[in-house]
């Protein structure tokens, strides 16, 4: 059943598409060539848009808004520049296993930061042997006294150049395989904590990936975000509500590579015509079209789920990042052959719409991860008819 959005959903959408405008397309090429965080830009969106604490909860000093609102306002930063999306939005995952796990208390002290705007969140999961595989990661956190000794490396990590903290996974009890992981928030200057340099990607330059690295870094006992032993469970709650977040970027990406592929067939002559009139690139153009309503659509539903508490939650999550990260990548293809030679090139920015889209496939779990999860589902499903 359609179900519109509110007129305050529509003025945040509204507000930030306004801002992507004027503030964050125009310079979107710039931090891309010098492969620079864009710090002056990020500082003043966490200013100026009022939007730090969107998600976090009002008991907890926070908006009190859901993951529609942040889906809308990804989607639209998303649309101006994906890398810089991930500037700002980075702490959006980072604090979920804080939202998921932790007490009212260290919630609040732990999040206080980030509404202010004074700290990120960066999320430490995956690792230099275990990307997907998540049970086969080997950093460990052993207790001592009124503290834990973690010690391992964290790779791929989103927003590490510029975090304050980390939410950090690792084993509690190796024996214990997936039962036996934890969770614990790391602050930035904890001693033995080290970021790596910086990645040199094939696209989202501007958005810093770094390894993290652990050598006998002492955290406080009370860092321990909810239950010793339960971090896994709060990685899987995470990852769902976080996969609307990654298909909204997704949906954004086809949204501007639609955009730009139309008003550039419009303005573009070939063989004494302008190129919209041809039949191929007019099927390419309803081709994104299509992929851009269905992507925001299976998208906004499973923010809906999520904003429910919905359990089916992670079957409709990882449909829709699936299909929107796979569309943002033919939608991006599509209007770099719709360019042609010119969108080959960095004067377009068509190329670095299709640099950016791939990353979409890997993070947060891959295509065919997500594939493994929905037929699972699906078995299970029809399992259950019988």
């Amino acid at each position: 059943m359609y179900q519109p959005f509110t007129e305050e959903q529509l003025m945040i959408r509204d507000q930030v598409r306004e801002f992507t405008r004027k503030e964050i397309t125009p310079v979107a090429h710039k931090y891309d060539e010098l492969n620079q965080h864009p710090t002056e830009l990020i500082n003043r969106m966490r200013k100026e848009l009022g939007i730090n604490g969107l998600t976090i909860p009002e008991e907890l000093g926070g908006m009190g808004f859901g993951s529609v609102e942040q889906c809308l306002v990804t989607e639209e930063m998303s649309k101006g520049c994906l890398a810089i999306a991930l500037c700002f939005g980075y702490t959006g995952l980072g604090m979920l296993p804080i939202l998921k796990g932790a007490s009212k208390e260290q919630a609040k002290k732990w999040l206080e930061g980030v509404i202010s705007g004074e700290t990120g969140i960066s999320f430490c999961l995956s690792e230099p042997g275990a990307g997907s595989d998540v049970p086969g990661m080997s950093t460990r956190a052993d207790k001592k006294g009124d503290k834990y000794i973690i010690n391992g490396t964290k790779q791929w990590i989103t927003g590490a150049g510029d975090a304050g903290a980390f939410t950090v996974f690792a084993y509690t009890e190796k024996s214990r395989g997936t039962r036996g992981v934890s969770c614990f928030y790391v602050p930035r200057n904890s001693p033995g904590l080290t970021v790596g340099k910086k990645e040199d990607k094939l696209g989202i330059r501007a958005s810093g990936t770094h390894q993290v690295i652990f050598e006998d870094c002492e955290v406080p006992a009370e860092n321990l975000i909810g239950k010793e032993n339960m971090g896994f469970v709060y990685a899987l709650h995470t990852l769902n509500a976080s996969r609307p977040y990654v298909a909204a970027m997704g949906v954004g990406v086809c949204q501007a590579a639609l955009d730009y592929s139309a008003k550039y067939a419009r303005e573009r002559e070939q063989f004494g015509a302008k190129i919209a009139t041809f039949q191929a690139v007019q099927h390419m153009l309803a081709d994104m079209s299509i992929m851009v309503e269905a992507g925001r659509e299976l998208t906004i539903r499973a923010a809906r789920m999520s904003d429910a508490g919905d359990p089916n939650l992670a079957k409709y999550s990882a449909i829709a990042k699936a299909y929107t990260s796979e569309a943002a990548v033919k939608c991006s293809t599509d209007a770099v052959q719709i360019f042609g030679g010119y969108g080959y090139t960095k004067e377009y920015p068509v190329e670095k719409l299709m640099r950016d889209s791939k990353i979409l496939t890997i993070f947060e779990g891959t295509t065919q991860i997500q594939k493994n999860e929905i037929a699972a589902y699906v078995i299970k499903e029809t399992a259950q008819k019988k």
